[in-house]
């Protein structure tokens, strides 16, 4: 490590009580999809303070903006994210759930830190390019709407991240290791159905149940489960019943789906089959219905040379390391969910020497927390799930690594993760995941051959071009 990388990963320390402090504000403030406004106003001012050139509104979405310093090429890109999730309302730093809001808002993945953990990344980044005198430009971006809004996706619409050389980023986890392999891709669409209301015992046959027709899409897409591929998924919500009043005939009713398959095209495909039962629905009960399109992402597309990359820098500068009171507190965390009975991590996952390995790391999964880095894997495995991170790899060479910010075994989406948000080892991790990925951004910004090797790994992968999940004319919606 030259000394210019050294000074630029030793500022992430130097700077880390603002880091904390940004993170805290966030947490303070769980803003849903779309809807994170305080937390962009926060960011493009923290990025004005400290030089950047700050761009808002970013392709017409309101919270969506990018933080860029320095010139020419090459031109890499950092991800950040900062939007919460709804009925996570949750003490921080305790053992027990214990709201602080009733049906609050929470952040239960931990976007509070991923987006400091970027910009952490970002702002070391400025400390290399203004010291080591090297051409290039780093950009934060700010990315709203992951747990739902797709803004990476609707970025990509616009073809924003053809512009980049390279995008990194990183995920809140139970273990440290870098993401390799491919997910689901998926598409949400809203159907709003209208129908007729009536006295339910006086005249029920002047009645057309909007709510019937809802129930009869959910039975009808039941039926189709037994007909799609083995890495499909299909989900829904009610989000409007049409009112709590049973001797009424509702006339109005919500269902939310959410469609997923490996490939976009596929999730197209399975996306106008369940058109097509809503459609059936309407006609079985004489009602009407608006389809309003959601959100979709595309399935990521791995980069090895970026995954090993991210993994010799990982394992320089370490993982984290814990005090006994954090390991006690996490023990006692780990308590109040079920044990893992599977090896973590996605090498274990695909591997059985790896998977061997972990469980000797694990102590047989019986630590508190994940002190280690997991053994290197790389590979085009398929895990379920869904991101819009996957839109961004398909436009520009793109990595992740996981960094650890809560016990082991956790499940995330949980008041135990919000309870994790403002502790001890949520900020020694968001502050590893800085260092890590300001590092390899360094080395891409050194190394042209690298950054070349790469872009090639990406050209052959990208070869068959790619879907936007998209649709035209589509704008994105705060539900």
């Amino acid at each position: 490590m030259n000394s210019f990388k050294k000074a630029a990963i030793e500022s992430v320390d130097s700077m880390a009580e603002l880091y904390k402090e940004i993170a805290d504000k966030i947490w303070d403030n769980p803003e849903l999809s779309l809807k994170e406004y305080k937390a962009a106003e926060l960011y493009c001012k923290v990025l004005k303070d400290h030089g950047f050139a700050v761009t808002e509104k970013l392709c017409g979405i309101d919270t969506a903006f990018c933080g860029s310093f320095g010139c020419g090429k090459p031109v890499i890109g950092i991800l950040g994210e900062f939007d919460a999730l709804s009925g996570l309302s949750q003490e921080s730093g305790v053992t027990e759930k214990k709201p602080l809001v009733h049906d609050g808002s929470g952040h239960g993945c931990g976007h509070n830190l991923l987006g400091v953990g970027s910009l952490a990344a970002a702002f070391a980044v400025k400390e290399y390019l203004q010291k080591s005198g090297h051409e290039g430009t780093v950009v934060f971006f700010g990315c709203p709407g992951e747990e739902g809004g797709s803004g990476k996706a609707y970025m990509a619409r616009d073809g924003l991240w053809k512009n980049l050389d390279a995008a990194l980023s990183w995920h809140p986890a139970s273990e440290n290791e870098v993401r390799t392999g491919t997910n689901n891709s998926s598409i949400q669409v809203l159907y709003k159905f209208k129908g007729i209301s009536a006295h339910a015992a006086d005249c029920p046959e002047l009645g057309r149940s909007a709510l019937d027709a809802v129930e009869l899409m959910n039975v009808g897409v039941q039926f189709l489960r037994e007909h799609m591929t083995s890495d499909c998924r299909i989900h829904y919500a009610i989000t409007n019943t049409g009112g709590v009043s049973p001797n009424v005939v509702q006339s109005e009713a919500d269902v939310l789906y959410m469609v997923r398959a490996n490939k976009v095209r596929q999730s197209i495909e399975l996306q106008k089959r369940v058109d097509k039962i809503a459609e059936g629905a309407a006609l079985m009960t004489e009602t009407s219905f608006e389809r309003v399109f959601i959100d979709g992402t595309a399935e990521l597309l791995p980069n090895f040379t970026i995954e090993k990359l991210l993994y010799d820098n990982f394992t320089e500068i370490g993982v984290p390391q814990y005090t006994p009171e954090e390991l006690d507190f996490a023990q006692k965390l780990k308590a109040t969910y079920p044990a893992e009975t599977k090896a973590p991590g996605i090498g274990a996952a695909f591997d059985d020497d790896i998977a061997e390995q972990v469980q000797s790391l694990t102590e047989n999964m019986t630590k508190p927390l994940n002190d280690f880095l997991m053994p290197a894997y790389s590979g085009t495995t398929f895990t379920a799930g869904s991101t819009d991170v996957g839109d961004v790899s398909w436009q520009t060479p793109t990595s992740q690594i996981n960094v650890v910010t809560w016990p082991a075994g956790m499940p995330g989406h949980t008041w135990q993760t919000v309870a994790c948000g403002k502790t001890s080892i949520a900020y020694k991790g968001m502050l590893c995941a800085g260092k890590v990925l300001a590092a390899a951004a360094i080395d891409l910004f050194e190394d042209e051959k690298l950054l070349n090797k790469a872009k090639a790994e990406f050209a052959k992968r990208s070869k068959g071009g790619y879907v936007c999940p998209i649709e035209p004319g589509a704008k994105p919606i705060a539900l």
